[in-house]
């Protein structure tokens, strides 16, 4: 993606975007930032998170999610006006994490489109950009040591 012109929406020209399923990292920035009633479930691991996040989200990786859903449900209904959106890397992860958390009752949750990947590029350009492979994270461009 880092090669990837943005449309007007701050997705890559040539993305499936998914409306029914996702909202666009410029569309959630704009509800955080506005103070909207949102909760960003972050699905990755412990090490791409303390890499980079966005700032007020919680983690809850997927492979924990089913277990730990009943804390998300909970949140929900405290405060049922609540929108979920989940984050990953990329945007595959979030969505199984918005289908498993729609599974479990909750009905107002979408993925973020692109994850932390389109976050960094269009969003918010202030939150590092990186590679992974396993449990294991660099800087985007730097070589794994």
């Amino acid at each position: 993606m880092s090669g990837a012109q943005l449309n007007d929406r701050g997705l890559p020209i040539s993305y499936h975007f998914k409306p029914e399923w996702e909202v666009t990292p410029l569309e959630t920035k704009k509800m955080l930032d506005e103070g909207a009633n949102v909760l960003v479930v972050d699905v990755r691991l412990k090490p791409e998170w303390d890499f980079a996040h966005v700032k007020g989200s919680v983690l809850v990786p997927l492979d924990e999610l089913e277990a730990r859903a009943g804390e998300i449900c909970s949140m929900v209904e405290e405060n049922p006006t609540c929108t979920v959106l989940t984050l990953c890397h990329h945007g595959v992860r979030s969505l199984k994490a918005a289908a498993i958390l729609r599974e479990q009752g909750i009905a107002n949750v979408k993925s973020i489109a692109g994850g932390i990947e389109l976050w960094s590029l269009g969003a918010d350009r202030a939150v590092p950009r990186y590679e992974r492979q396993g449990a294991k994270v660099w800087a985007a461009g730097a070589r794994p040591g």
